[in-house]
């Protein structure tokens, strides 16, 4: 019997042999030391594993050891220590074991994440091009040689407000680009506001703290929007006096920058000025002046009444001459009337 059992530990020496069978609920399973182990690819790792407290003593009637695809184990008594110099696998399971005397391997894993950190990640706008108010836009990130990918979360901003985050449903272990989207109803206060994008790899309590994170480069939007007025839509009516002058004003704020252009009353013509300007009106300049700020996306007009009116004192300065006039013939004529005519009678007829 005892031959036997030698002969079974010997086949069990080899630390590359498989294990053909585990019972992974036994009692006195394998305890590993971190339960978890997070390694960067390329860097070296380790991992305890105790591989009982009682059953698998005495030693002579089992065999410990540990099974991986990379590194070396060594062995003390019924602890096994497993180290390797540099992680070149992404598909990694260390399994701890013994053997009882009955033949019966107990068993515990190692779960091992190998990650990568984003090689490179970048932002950009779909279209690429100027936006349109209003319009839909799509953000995009993308991240380069990143794994492991399920791992990973990329988070869209505006400025310092965060849009929102994707996380990827990729499971492949080994690196991968990934490309994240959004859909944004973008707003004419968006226009010269920076968009960018960060990737987190977030891998537990186990792996790099705080988490891996790597930002994209800032990208500025434009965005073309219709002319606003800055002046009133509807201005009063305008009275003004014959000879002074008259001054309108259209402004307009857009991107573009809005063309203006003027239609003069009784379509006398046109003028692309923002600030109209007469030095000195006449009655022939009274109607309708209407401005119309345009740019590709929309445009916008603003109506101004001119009245023209007579000065009020040069009516009363004309009237009064002319009263003065009048009351001089008046007084002429009464008194050639009553003084003069009178007096030419009386000598005639002496």
């Amino acid at each position: 019997m005892r031959s036997s059992l030698v002969l079974l530990a010997a086949s069990f020496t080899t630390f590359f042999c498989c294990v053909n069978t585990c019972n992974y609920s036994c009692p006195d399973k394998p305890v590993m030391t971190p339960s978890r182990l997070v390694v960067k690819f390329g860097d070296p790792a380790s991992a305890t594993c105790v591989a009982c407290q009682k059953t698998c003593f005495p030693l002579e009637d089992s065999i410990i050891n540990m099974e991986a695809s990379l590194g070396t184990p060594h062995k003390n008594g019924s602890t096994v220590t497993w180290t390797v110099n540099q992680t070149t696998e992404w598909d990694l399971t260390p399994k701890c074991y013994y053997t009882t005397i009955m033949n019966d391997q107990c068993c515990t894993n190692l779960p091992v994440t190998v990650y990568k950190p984003p090689e490179s990640v970048s932002f950009g706008l779909n279209p690429s091009g100027p936006l349109t108010e209003g319009s839909e836009v799509t953000l995009q990130c993308d991240v380069q040689n990143v794994a492991p990918a399920e791992n990973l979360t990329v988070t869209f901003y505006r400025g310092h407000r965060l849009l929102g985050q994707v996380k990827s449903n990729n499971t492949a272990k080994k690196p991968v680009n990934e490309t994240f989207s959004m859909s944004y109803n973008n707003t004419k206060e968006d226009n010269g506001v920076q968009f960018w994008c960060e990737a987190k790899l977030e891998l537990g309590a186990e792996g790099p703290q705080p988490p891996l994170v790597v930002k994209s480069k800032e990208t500025t939007a434009t965005v073309h929007y219709g002319p606003e007025l800055k002046v009133p839509v509807d201005p009063a009516p305008i009275s003004i006096i014959r000879g002074e002058p008259l001054h309108l004003t259209c402004l307009a704020e857009g991107n573009p920058k809005p063309r203006y252009n003027w239609t003069l009353p009784s379509n006398r013509g046109h003028i692309s000025v923002t600030d109209l300007k007469i030095d000195s009106v006449d009655f022939q300049d009274g109607g309708q002046y209407v401005c119309t700020a345009s740019n590709i996306v929309n445009s916008v007009s603003v109506r101004f009444d001119v009245t023209v009116q007579e000065n009020s004192h040069a009516c009363i300065i004309g009237g009064t001459i002319a009263a003065v006039v009048v009351l001089s013939i008046a007084v002429a004529v009464a008194v050639y009337i009553f003084y003069y005519k009178p007096k030419k009678m009386g000598e005639s007829q002496l």
